[in-house]
């Protein structure tokens, strides 16, 4: 009974475990087929690596600081009341441009009117007093002539004679008294004439109406201070302000070069230098700023009061220069890791390449011009220094780098060159590379070499050395 049980349980299995090993075979030979044309595909396309080549070009470097400013008119005035009273009329409008003594408003003078009026009444009636004192005058002087006759005759009394002389005096000091009061009564109309002349507004300066602060029927109370009515401008010449960080005003300095854009400007650039840094921050949120001032002309009236401005104020800059790739260049005093255009030439600066020692790759011809305008404080190649910007550049600011030239016949060749001023994506040369030299500048990565399998397969991929991105 247990063999034939036996018997029958191996019978029943046995199907079951051949077609698992049929299964697994099957899975090898899969997995081993993927394996193979996988590593067949990848084998057939390799990337391929190319050199990136720039050519040396007559180009310009900058290199700015930014911020934010406004404008503003270089100079303007503000046009108050001085009287109380009802803003009658207003014969300008916002951005009417005036004369100076021109009528900007009128204010309603009715009691400066009166006032003059009074005082004129008061002038006539003491003119009118003063004949009568000086007939009074004329008669005291009589009597006190008489009565010193007769004193000298005896034929009067002491008392008399007292009295005349006192009526004399009298009589005098009352119209010296009220020639005073005609004179202060004058003054007095003069200034009733001032209040009333200032009831009429005119214009202190030539210029544009910017702003008008009141309208006409508003009540002007000008006790305590003189309201503001109107703003007269000069727009010929506008006021830049702009704010400047605590951590870039170390480098910003009077007199320097600045430029900016408006927002409805396009690419057109207005052109000035640094007139002042006052010296008093603005602290917003917590950041201190500082208020630059440089002016700007306008003569064609496209700058306007409170416009936005992005400044830029030019810390370096070379113009019409020959120019070479940042990425492709190696500063002999760079650090491994550390990317390029960093670093502090460390070399004495009597040993620049080409003046001396460590010329590699330059020609005598380029080693002995080099050495002449080295010795002469020039520096640059021709054209260079008078292009730049503030003269010529300090020795700190050349620097040592090598390049790899490309010659015509496709050859390459490491040469050490000098460069002046840099950016972040190119440099100004100096001496060692002339217009039209080919430079390696980073490599180029291609995709597969075999035929693409996919969309992605067909991009390229761009990796350059140092500025290119």
């Amino acid at each position: 009974m247990n063999t034939s049980d036996n018997d029958t349980a191996q019978s029943f299995h046995s199907p079951r475990r051949g077609r698992k090993v049929l299964f697994a075979l099957a899975g090898l030979v899969v997995i081993a087929a993927g394996g193979w044309y996988y590593w067949q595909s990848n084998s057939d396309q390799e990337a391929t690596v190319e050199p990136l080549i720039a050519t040396v070009e007559i180009g310009n470097i900058e290199n700015t600081i930014t911020a934010a400013g406004s404008l503003q008119p270089f100079e303007f005035v503000d046009v108050g009341a001085q009287v109380n009273g009802i803003l009658q009329k207003l014969h300008i409008e916002v951005g009417d441009q005036v004369e100076a003594g021109q009528l900007l408003a009128e204010i309603d003078a009715r009691i400066q009117e009166a006032r003059v009026e009074a005082s004129q009444a008061s002038i006539e009636a003491l003119e009118a007093q003063i004949e009568a004192r000086r007939a009074s005058l004329d008669l005291a002087k009589a009597n006190a002539l008489r009565q010193e006759r007769l004193m000298e005759a005896d034929a009067t009394s002491q008392l008399d004679y007292d009295n005349a002389v006192t009526n004399l005096a009298s009589a005098q000091a009352s119209l010296i008294q009220l020639e005073k009061q005609i004179l202060q009564s004058r003054a007095s109309l003069e200034s009733d004439m001032t209040q009333l002349e200032f009831s009429r507004i005119y214009a202190p300066r030539t210029g544009t109406v910017v702003s008008i602060e009141m309208n006409e029927g508003r009540t002007i109370n000008a006790n305590q201070q003189a309201p503001t009515i109107l703003r007269i401008a000069d727009l010929n010449t506008m006021t830049v302000e702009t704010e400047i960080s605590e951590a870039d005003i170390s480098r910003i300095q009077k007199g320097m070069d600045v430029y900016f854009t408006t927002l409805g400007g396009g690419e057109r650039r207005w052109y000035s230098k640094l007139r002042q840094i006052l010296p008093t921050p603005v602290v917003e949120n917590n950041v201190v700023l500082y208020t630059g001032l440089f002016d700007v002309d306008n003569s064609d009236a496209s700058l306007l009061s409170d416009m936005t401005a992005q400044v830029y104020f030019v810390t370096s800059s070379a113009t019409n220069v020959p120019t070479v790739p940042i990425g492709a260049l190696t500063f002999v005093d760079q650090q491994p890791g550390q990317p390029a255009g960093q670093g502090v030439a460390a070399r004495p600066r009597g040993q620049f390449a080409g003046a001396g020692q460590g010329a590699e790759g330059l020609t005598p011809e380029m080693r002995e011009r080099l050495r002449e305008r080295m010795a002469s404080g020039q520096g640059a190649l021709p054209g260079a220094a008078a292009n730049r910007q503030g003269g010529q550049a300090p020795a700190t600011g050349r620097r040592l780098a090598n390049v790899t030239v490309v010659n015509p016949d496709g050859s390459q060749e490491q040469r050490e060159i000098m460069v002046g001023v840099t950016s972040r994506i190119a440099a100004e040369v100096i001496s060692g590379l002339e217009v039209g030299d080919k430079v390696v500048a980073g490599i180029i990565q291609g995709g597969p070499v075999g035929p693409p399998q996919n969309g992605n397969d067909q991009r390229r991929a761009f990796r350059a050395i140092g500025g290119f991105q």
